[in-house]
């Protein structure tokens, strides 16, 4: 699996420096690149090429330049570019240097340097907001457009903190960290004083909730994913208090189903999309963003209800071989129905093995990896699906294909830590590591220390209730 994984990154990896290197993205069927300048060195040392790493620092450092008049969007740009540099800045100088020599001779902190520009570029979008809260879109020559949308997405607002708080102390410099956790508080006192849950949309001036959906895909999910691992990276206990309030609130929530994921009965436990205020129900579909959540509830012990949420998603994907953008569980049937190579269900199965060490999320992760081989692989690269049914596809490869869809497939028996943009985060001598008691976690029958053996070469649900989730979806 793990060379099969490495031969999908670098098919992908070697036709987009061939034919769209340093822009953004690679349209993979006609063989061109689209968007603007990007170039992502920090992945090739996953994969053990010490040689592509330094070329592609090399050529990051010699080429490219954010001093030009394009609009970004904060979060991608944080994300994508931003953590880039940051996760190849601290391979080339760990000096335990855990995958190999990655060092470069000469290296002078370039790539540092440049994250820091990237950062002071994005500071004015955090600026002229009475919330605090920051503008969606910044100008990297000439700062906040004049005709910026006010209206801004929970999760592209509150998912800065890891990035910025590393760039903050690797450099001494407090103040991308402390803009970060000024936009964090201020979406955390925007919530329901009688839920405890956010919305998905907030205006940036006012405060007000433009958007009242609360879940746990696109607009919220790493909002929660942030708050649990910024807390991880930094050991601030504010994270955690608002990450275990937030559990509570989901929990309380949006939870459907049995109390328990392997025993009891009634149907399986599912997270739906409800009214912030009210909690009421709002809609039947669900996002493939949200698969995700099994992954974090990895993260904090919860590993009973990861693997009965997991186990839905996986059910999705082998009825279509892809998991489609929004999938509506009443209906049992796509809403949306593209897939563009997403890494949320592949990152959710790499930390369930990590977890369980069960041979079964293995053969998940060959059942995913073959699925892109088959339906998505095309001349220069891997096409987003257009259509899950019929495997239409679009002239689309996303760069969370190579940064993060690729790494998770060929991760699956090392252990480290990823941020959102699957880069690896180390700051200082290590993370903190939560103790137990500190992750207030509910309907939990184990954690990640006390999987007992016997469940590790079992199915990690019964039958039962694996045949459950697949009627619930229509696989039989």
């Amino acid at each position: 699996m793990r060379d099969l994984a490495r031969g999908m990154f670098v098919f992908g990896y070697d036709n987009y420096m061939a034919h769209a290197f340093p822009q953004d993205e690679l349209n993979p069927i006609h063989c061109r690149g689209r968007g603007p300048d990007r170039g992502d060195p920090s992945s090739d040392h996953i994969m053990g090429n010490s040689s592509e790493f330094q070329k592609a620092v090399k050529l990051v450092i010699n080429t490219v330049s954010f001093d030009k008049d394009s609009t970004v969007q904060v979060f991608e740009a944080t994300i994508r570019v931003l953590g880039s540099l940051l996760s190849a800045h601290r391979i080339i100088t760990d000096s335990k240097q855990p995958f190999g020599d990655m060092t470069i001779k000469d290296y002078d902190n370039e790539l540092l340097h440049m994250a820091h520009d990237l950062a002071v570029r994005l500071l004015p979008a955090f600026e002229n907001t009475k919330t605090g809260i920051p503008y969606p879109r910044v100008n990297l020559k000439t700062g906040v457009p004049p005709d910026s949308n006010n209206e801004t997405c929970t999760a592209g607002a509150g998912s800065l903190l890891v990035e910025f708080g590393i760039l903050s102390r690797l450099l001494g410099d407090s103040t991308f960290e402390w803009v970060a956790r000024r936009a964090v508080k201020a979406l955390w006192s925007l919530r329901s004083s009688d839920t405890g849950l956010l919305g998905n949309v907030v205006n940036i001036q006012t405060g007000h909730w433009v958007g009242k959906q609360s879940g746990l895909g696109a607009g919220l999910d790493s909002f929660y994913e942030y708050l649990l691992k910024s807390y991880i990276l930094f050991g601030e206990k504010e994270d955690l208090e608002m990450f275990n309030a937030a559990y509570q609130s989901i929990q309380n929530y949006l939870r459907r189903g049995r109390e328990a994921c392997n025993e009891g009965e009634g149907d399986p436990p599912l997270y739906v999309n409800v009214n912030m205020f009210s909690g009421q129900l709002m809609n039947t579909w669900i996002d493939s963003l949200q698969a995700f959540f099994p992954g974090l509830q990895v993260l904090i012990g919860d590993v009973e209800d990861a693997i009965c949420l997991h186990a839905f998603y996986y059910a999705i994907w082998k009825r279509y071989g892809a998991l489609p953008e929004r999938y509506n569980w009443q209906l049992q049937a796509p809403d949306v129905l593209f897939y563009p190579l997403r890494p949320e269900l592949v990152e959710s199965t790499y930390l369930l093995y990590q977890a369980t060490k069960n041979p079964f999320y293995l053969h998940v992760g060959m059942d995913i990896l073959q699925s892109l081989e088959k339906y998505t692989k095309v001349k220069c690269g891997y096409a987003t699906l257009h259509q899950v049914i019929d495997k239409s596809k679009e002239d689309r490869m996303e760069s969370f294909f190579l940064s993060e869809t690729c790494k998770y497939l060929y991760l699956s028996p090392w252990k480290e830590f990823f941020s959102e943009e699957g880069g690896p985060d180390q700051v200082g001598k290590s993370g903190h590591r939560p103790k137990p008691q500190e992750l207030k976690v509910i309907n939990s029958s184990s954690n990640c220390n006390r999987v007992p053996d016997e469940r590790r070469y079992a199915l990690p649900l019964k039958s039962i209730y694996m045949r459950q989730i697949d009627q619930m979806v229509g696989l039989i």
